[in-house]
């Protein structure tokens, strides 16, 4: 389902400033390379995350979900000097490719990367951040959610991808719906009535919200 008309979409990407040539490296071998290249954030959403990041200048960012790396170059790019990004992804395989674009990006010395189950990993990181992104398994969207709130401190953010994931958050009740369209319509419902934050929902992609601890 499309969300913005793609005549929209294309008028959006003519008047976002650009990709660097890495990321439009990265761009086109996940297209060419991965089997679910749309896991990509692509270049408006990735502009955005810059964007936020770079407005935030966190010290300490957490990503789930590095998959081929781009959103984390991203992000890195508004770090805080001496700051540093911890990525977890449980794909091994893109381990080493991704440690070669961290390093030609000039972020290398700030992007940890941690293979695993991020449920297991995240309590272990014992750090304060300022800025997390949630892009992975949508099953867990909430349990990751409410692992990282309990610990953020007032003022720092979460964003949070895929949360229209194609318009099937409009299901009607009582329809038959899959496991993760379920589960992306109990996170959505659980961050607008979590009195902790404040939170907008944004229309870029596959929709993005943008939570604000109180």
């Amino acid at each position: 389902m499309d969300i913005i008309h793609p005549d929209i979409e294309k008028y959006i990407d003519h008047h976002t400033t650009g990709e660097s040539d890495l990321l439009q490296k990265i761009n086109r071998e996940t297209h060419l390379y991965e089997l679910m290249p749309r896991m990509l954030s692509g270049h408006v959403q990735g502009r955005f995350l810059s964007m936020i990041s770079k407005m935030i200048s966190p010290k300490c960012i957490l990503e789930i979900g590095t998959y081929t790396g781009y959103s984390a170059i991203c992000l890195a790019e508004g770090l805080h000097e001496g700051g540093e990004l911890h990525t977890i992804d449980i794909n091994e395989e893109l381990i080493e490719k991704n440690k070669s674009r961290f390093h030609e990006s000039g972020f290398g010395n700030k992007i940890i990367q941690h293979v695993g189950n991020a449920l297991e990993i995240i309590p272990g990181l014992d750090k304060d951040f300022d800025l997390v992104f949630i892009d992975a398994d949508k099953e867990n969207y909430l349990n990751y959610y409410q692992m990282v709130m309990e610990n953020l401190k007032p003022n720092s953010y979460v964003l949070a991808d895929n949360v229209l994931w194609s318009g099937k958050i409009l299901a009607e009740n009582g329809s038959k719906i899959d496991k993760d369209t379920k589960a992306i319509i109990e996170f959505n419902n659980y961050v607008q009535q979590d009195s902790r934050v404040e939170n907008v929902l944004v229309s870029i992609r596959d929709g993005l919200f943008l939570i604000r601890k109180k």
